[in-house]
């Protein structure tokens, strides 16, 4: 059973892109909040982000963004996971998913 049940369901694709990920963001952002202090919580928020990419990925409305889609997935996973890829960090991610969720609360 997805943890977003109700997101599954068909109330993501209501959300517009900016608003999705705004919302993946802000689980980028409690994963790097728990990072190094709670890993529960940091696995959990990393559980969450991974899903919403997969509900976002899954929109057919963003056919042409997937690319762009996929690899924000791909770096936060190498976040995740060390870094040692792309040599990523979650707190330097919070600037771009920063930038969808003011353009989502502009729309609003």
């Amino acid at each position: 059973m997805p943890l977003h049940a109700a997101l599954a369901e068909g109330k993501w694709q209501k959300l517009s892109l900016a608003e999705q990920m705004g919302n993946i963001g802000s689980e980028v952002s409690r994963a790097a909040r728990a990072e190094g202090k709670d890993e529960k919580l940091f696995w959990s928020a990393v559980t969450r982000g991974c899903e919403l990419f997969d509900l976002t990925l899954a929109d057919p409305r963003w056919r042409g963004r997937r690319l762009e889609i996929a690899r924000a997935r791909e770096v936060f996973a190498d976040a995740v996971t060390g870094g040692t890829l792309y040599h990523s960090l979650l707190k330097d991610l919070l600037r771009y998913f920063d930038v969808f969720a003011l353009a989502a609360r502009r729309d609003n």
